[in-house]
């Protein structure tokens, strides 16, 4: 395979790494890599915050619902605006927001002032930005490649998740031990400063979205409409509301499964984020290196049906070691449905109709608000280790009936696409 280091725009073949031979993506990269260190520390550095608060899974699961209940309800209206106003410019906008927010949590910390309903409203604002940062920022990709070079930008930036649920993790217990848990949402705060920075560099005359006749709420309507009719968007969404709603939500519950299942603390819980990062990068890197090669159908269901898997097994462990290998496989399942689902939405979207798309794809997200709370609650009844197992039950269950219609059309086709 040869490629030309001089003049990406005329590659014929391609491999995992040829999105970074566009300097527009390699700014987005960028950017993203140090955004999302912060978006990880951001979300399990609250989930700790209001577990060491309250000691409850249902306080710790409705962090999760403040922050993703916004994704749910408002993000196809995000979506409608990322299609109608710049999106690199909204990008921008969002990601200062969450370094003012990151500032302000730290600064509660460091007086002694901070309250369960202080991260709880912090978590609603963040969770409303989310809802106009995600489609913006999935939508932008498209614009900055090649069409043949799209499975690579989306392996390589899932890079950036794996890679940043490592750091994150290495960096947790150390940062909390040496200068308090205040210490992660500075940092969080410094590494918006710098996003904002690399994507002030980007062109924003490549994000310049097409005009529209409609109303905001037309299109809406023309955006549900779009995805209605094509049976593999709505399969791919419906099949990440279910693992939102069973599955990723399980992480909610890890503060209390460290020390009721496993008898640890905080290092505990840094370690089982470590080794579930460190599974991510792992199928991260595999995606990558494999390119166009991977068919995106078939891996996506080989993820959420090992991800299932993984947490029917998790549910019955009791040894850390153990639970730091399953939580290594489960990073990498998540990470390989991800990766092929978001492959999936993008390659059959329009550009007109992709924030929108975009929008409901990610909510996976929203649906982890619920899932959150309800399996914080179902905790506090049957126990965490009884929720994990029957999340994967649950998971399962959804994947068979999400694959049976996909595949009435025409099992060949649905996999060979």
């Amino acid at each position: 395979m040869r490629l030309n280091f001089f003049s990406p725009k005329k590659f014929v073949d391609v491999s995992g790494f040829s999105a970074f031979y566009f300097h527009e993506y390699r700014l987005f990269w960028v950017a993203a890599a140090l955004s999302n260190i912060g978006m990880w520390a951001l979300v399990y550095g609250r989930l700790w915050l209001m577990h060491s608060l309250t000691d409850s899974t249902l306080m710790v699961g409705l962090v999760n619902t403040a922050t993703l209940g916004p994704v749910l309800l408002f993000s196809i209206w995000g979506g409608a605006i990322a299609d109608r106003i710049n999106r690199l410019k909204l990008v921008r906008i969002t990601r200062g927001m969450f370094a003012i927010l990151a500032f302000l949590t730290g600064m509660l910390i460091a007086i002694g002032e901070v309250e369960p309903w202080h991260v709880v409203a912090i978590s609603v604002v963040t969770g409303c930005l989310l809802a106009l940062d995600i489609p913006s920022r999935s939508a932008m990709m498209p614009s900055l490649l090649p069409k043949e070079h799209l499975s690579s930008g989306v392996a390589l930036y899932s890079i950036v998740f794996g890679g940043a649920s490592i750091v994150g993790p290495a960096l947790f217990a150390p940062l909390v031990g040496h200068w308090g848990i205040e210490g992660i949402f500075f940092l969080i705060g410094g590494s918006y400063i710098f996003t904002v920075l690399v994507l002030m560099f980007m062109k924003t005359s490549l994000h310049q979205p097409q005009p529209w006749s409609s109303n905001l709420a037309q299109g809406v309507l023309d955006g549900l409409g779009y995805i209605r009719k094509c049976r593999q968007l709505m399969c791919t969404i419906i099949l990440g509301v279910c693992i939102g709603l069973f599955g990723t939500s399980y992480e909610a519950l890890l503060p209390a499964f460290s020390e009721n299942s496993l008898q640890g603390g905080i290092n505990t819980y840094s370690r089982l984020l470590l080794f579930e990062g460190i599974g991510a990068l792992i199928a991260t890197l595999f995606i990558a290196l494999l390119g166009v090669h991977l068919n995106p159908t078939r891996y996506m269901f080989i993820g959420v049906i090992g991800f299932g898997v993984g947490m029917l097994v998790l549910s019955c462990i009791s040894l850390l070691w153990l639970a730091v290998a399953l939580l290594g496989l489960l990073g990498a399942f998540r990470v390989i449905f991800g990766t092929m689902s978001t492959t999936v939405m993008q390659i059959q979207s329009s550009d007109e109709f992709r924030g929108r798309v975009m929008s409901l794809h990610q909510l996976t997200w929203g649906a982890m608000a619920l899932g959150s709370v309800m399996m914080g609650a179902l905790a506090e009844w049957t126990g965490v280790s009884m929720t994990i197992g029957l999340g994967g039950v649950l998971v399962l269950s959804c994947a068979s009936i999400v694959a049976l219609w996909m595949f009435q059309l025409s099992p060949v086709r649905a996999l060979e696409s």
